[in-house]
C-alpha cells in the first residue's frame, strides 16, 4: 500500500516534466518553420488543425452518448478555443519571429499573474501579500529580460505578442480548471483544438492571416530536415503528446501541484534553445528568467496559502 502511494506521485511528476519538456519544443519547431519561409499563420494553423484531427477519434469515443454536456458547456469551450488555443498559439508564433523562443515562453508564463490581476479586478478582493510579491518579482523579471535596464532591448513587437500569449495562457488556466460542465479533460482539449482550428482556417481563408508554406528545409540543431518533420514534431510531440501527458499528470498530482511542475516548461524552453539553436541568454536575461519563474511560483504559492489558511477560531480552540 505504501509503495503504491509513493509510486503514483513519482509517476505523476515524471509525466508532468515530460509534458513540459515536449511543450517547450514547440518554439524550436516553430522557429525552424518560420526561418524556412512559413508564415506564423500557416505554422499555427497546421499545428492546431492537425492536432485536432489526431484527437478527433478519441474525443468522439469518450463523448459517445454524452453530447448534452457539450451543448451545456459551449461558452467555456468557445472561450478555450478562441483565447487559450487560437489566440495564445498565434500570438506565441508571432512572438518567436522577433525574440528567441525561450524568452517568448517565459513572458507567456506571466499568464498566472494576468489571471491574478483579472480576478482582483473582477472580485475586488485583494490577493495575499505573497501573491502580490510574486507578481512584482515576475514583472521585474520581464523588465530584466527585455534588456531595458542594461541599455539594450528586445524587439517590442515580440514582447507585445508574447504578452498577448500570456493572456491566452491565463485563459487556458481559467477555462481548463473548471470541471462543472462534466466534460473529461481529453475531449475538452480535443473540442477546444477543434474550435481553434475552425477559427484559424476561416481567418486564413479570408486572407486576414498571412498563409505561406514552403518546401525549404527546416534547420534544427544545424541539421536540414524536410518541413513535414518539423510539422510532425510540433503536432505529435508538442501538442498531442504534451496534452495527453499533462492530463495524465493532473489526474495523479492534482491541478495545483501539476501547474507548479508545469512551470519547468520555461526552463526547458531555455535548455532547448541553447542546445538546438545555440542561442545563449545574456546574464540579465538569465536573471530575468529566474525572477519570472520565482515570481510565478510566488503567485501560485500565495493562492495555496490563502486557500489552506486555517480559521482563527479553530486555531484558538
Amino acid at each position: 500500500m505504501t509503495g503504491t502511494g509513493r509510486s503514483l506521485p513519482a509517476a505523476g511528476f515524471l509525466l508532468a516534466i515530460a509534458s513540459a519538456a515536449s511543450f517547450a519544443l514547440s518554439g524550436i519547431f516553430a522557429s525552424a518553420l518560420l526561418s524556412a519561409g512559413w508564415s506564423a499563420g500557416a505554422a499555427v494553423t497546421a499545428r492546431i488543425t492537425l492536432a485536432a484531427l489526431v484527437l478527433a477519434v478519441p474525443t468522439l469515443l469518450v463523448l459517445r452518448g454524452r453530447w448534452s454536456l457539450v451543448r451545456a458547456a459551449w461558452r467555456p469551450l468557445l472561450l478555450f478555443g478562441l483565447l487559450a488555443v487560437a489566440g495564445c498559439q498565434l500570438a506565441f508564433f508571432l512572438a518567436v519571429q522577433f525574440i528567441p523562443p525561450s524568452l517568448a515562453l517565459l513572458i507567456e508564463f506571466l499568464g498566472p499573474v494576468v489571471l491574478m490581476l483579472w480576478s482582483w479586478v473582477r472580485t475586488r478582493v485583494a490577493p495575499s501579500w505573497i501573491t502580490l510579491a510574486g507578481a512584482g518579482i515576475a514583472v521585474l523579471g520581464l523588465v530584466a529580460i527585455s534588456g531595458v535596464v542594461t541599455g539594450g532591448s528586445l524587439n517590442p513587437l515580440g514582447i507585445l505578442f508574447a504578452l498577448i500569449a500570456a493572456v491566452g495562457n491565463a485563459a487556458y488556466y481559467a477555462t481548463g480548471a473548471s470541471a462543472d460542465h462534466g466534460i473529461p479533460p481529453l475531449p475538452f482539449v480535443g473540442l477546444g483544438l477543434g474550435v481553434g482550428a475552425v477559427v484559424l482556417i476561416i481567418v486564413s481563408a479570408a486572407g486576414l492571416l498571412p498563409f505561406a508554406v514552403t518546401a525549404a528545409p527546416a534547420v534544427i540543431g544545424g541539421v536540414d530536415l524536410p518541413p513535414w518533420v518539423a510539422v510532425g514534431g510540433m503536432v505529435l510531440i508538442s501538442t498531442v503528446l504534451s496534452y495527453i501527458l499533462g492530463v495524465a499528470a493532473s489526474r495523479r498530482l492534482g491541478a495545483t501541484v501539476a501547474s507548479f511542475t508545469g512551470y519547468s516548461e520555461a526552463l526547458f524552453g531555455i535548455f532547448w534553445t541553447i542546445v538546438l539553436l545555440a542561442v545563449i541568454p545574456s546574464p540579465a536575461q538569465w536573471l530575468g528568467a529566474a525572477l519570472i519563474v520565482l515570481g510565478v511560483v510566488g503567485v501560485k504559492l500565495g493562492e495555496v496559502v490563502r486557500v489552506r489558511k486555517p480559521d482563527p477560531d479553530m486555531v484558538d480552540a
